[in-house]
């Protein structure tokens, strides 16, 4: 009995070991109380079970069973067996983490008492109640065919008589498991049932072993530079509201949509300040502005310089932003008979204006040269051509530009007053302004 003992306890510790390979293998100890009834005997008694068991696979275990069997007498039977549990919740046919988790059993070992041994064997059916991570509790219902050998009788006389263990058992069990199933991650959650078993150490995971995603967005909290904002995958999970292509967070007009340049603020007039720092949003396309988005004046005549035809001087409004022409009034010169020769009065006259024209930004001086009616045509015309020059020449040898003075000729044609007196004709014998004007 002892040889067989050993033996098989040896068979069990290199099975055992083998299987110890498995990266997802555990352990697990098991006892409990039962009853059973002995088929032959008719009688019911108090059994008691202890196991090993070693996780191989979703669908198996393997147990070492040590059972006993009590009668009011005493020990009825011992056993030592190796089964094989069939698990019903293999993720196959039941879940793995089912409420009640079914299961089949069957194995063989040896069984003796105080008058025999031999092998015997047995199966059944068993419910789990997974209570905690490491604890469970079972019921199991089983047969067993035992013993089969020959024993004194109790009745008279002491004959022998044919006996087989063979009965029916119904246990209850706590189990223990114990030992550590792999946890490549690290993250608390055995791989088996880690539906991310890569996650990076130190990241938290739910339930299933997958990183954290407050948000609901689909990138991990981990990951997730947004991770109370659902949001974009392509922007680490920020979103992105006005839909420019800059993530909110990086965005001075989120609901706008933008420029990356402005970081993500419009520039509606195109002006090249954006419109949140833009004072005039509305300045037309095309003008020069200032730092603050609004329109240049120059000449700060309040008149743009994009609709300033002379934007580095002051003018009106009404002249397009130019300064006004603002007309000289000027006294008529007037010359001796036949003379071009201007008199002291005139150049005195002539002075003057070559004040006003200096202290100007621009003139404009055109004037016309008369003669009265005595002498030929010809003579007059030549005359009052003299008399218009004699007056342009003072006024070049003043230093007035000459891009801005003319002047033209006109004889006898066009007398201020009628040649019938001396004194109309001395009228007529002058040079009159035709155009005197300046910028101030």
């Amino acid at each position: 009995m002892k040889k067989i003992t050993l033996s098989f306890i040896a068979f069990f510790l290199v099975f055992g070991a083998a299987i110890a390979q498995n990266a997802d293998s555990k352990w697990a100890i098991g006892l409990g109380p039962g009853i059973y009834h002995n088929n032959q005997k008719g009688k019911i008694g108090f059994a008691h079970e202890f196991y090993i068991s070693r996780y191989l696979n979703p669908s198996f275990d393997l147990r070492v069973n040590s059972n006993g069997g009590y009668q009011s007498s005493g020990i009825d039977f011992q056993d030592l067996t190796l089964n094989l549990r069939y698990k019903l919740y293999n993720g196959y046919i039941f879940s793995e983490t089912a409420a009640v988790q079914p299961y089949l059993y069957g194995g063989g070992g040896y069984m003796w008492d105080n008058q025999a041994d031999a092998f015997a064997w047995g199966a059944g059916l068993g419910f789990k109640f997974p209570v905690s991570t490491n604890t469970s509790l079972f019921i199991e219902a089983g047969y067993k065919s035992g013993i089969e050998g020959t024993r004194a009788a109790t009745v008279p006389n002491y004959s022998q008589v044919t006996v087989t263990d063979d009965m029916l058992k119904l246990t209850g069990i706590v189990e223990f498991a114990f030992g550590k199933a792999k946890d490549s991650d690290g993250d608390g959650v055995p791989d088996k049932k880690d539906k991310c078993p890569d996650t990076p150490p130190g990241v938290a995971v739910d339930e299933n072993g997958c990183p954290l995603d407050r948000d609901g967005d689909g990138v991990p909290d981990y990951k997730d530079d947004c991770p109370d904002q659902a949001g974009d995958p392509k922007f680490n999970g920020c979103p992105d509201t006005d839909g420019d292509g800059i993530p909110d967070k990086d965005d001075d007009c989120p609901t706008v949509a933008g420029l990356a340049k402005f970081k993500g603020c419009p520039d509606t007039d195109e002006d090249g300040v954006p419109d949140n720092k833009d004072k005039c949003p509305d300045t037309p396309k095309g003008c020069p502005v200032d730092a603050t988005g609004c329109p240049l004046d120059s000449d700060g005549d309040g008149i743009i310089d994009c609709e300033d035809k002379c934007p580095n001087e002051k003018g009106s409004k009404e002249n397009n932003g130019c300064p006004d022409w603002v007309s000289i009034d000027l006294s008529t010169l007037y010359f001796d008979l036949d003379k071009a020769d201007l008199r002291p009065e005139t150049k005195a006259e002539l002075d003057k204006l070559v004040q006003t024209l200096s202290a100007s930004k621009e003139y404009n001086i055109v004037v016309g040269g008369h003669a009265c009616n005595l002498g030929t045509n010809k003579h007059n015309m030549e005359l009052s051509e003299r008399r218009a020059q004699a007056v342009v020449k003072y006024l070049l040898s003043k230093g007035v530009n000459n891009a801005y003075v003319g002047s033209h000729n006109y004889g006898e044609e066009k007398p201020a007053v009628p040649n019938t007196s001396e004194n109309n004709r001395q009228k007529n014998r002058r040079v009159e302004w035709e155009v005197a004007k300046v910028k101030k």
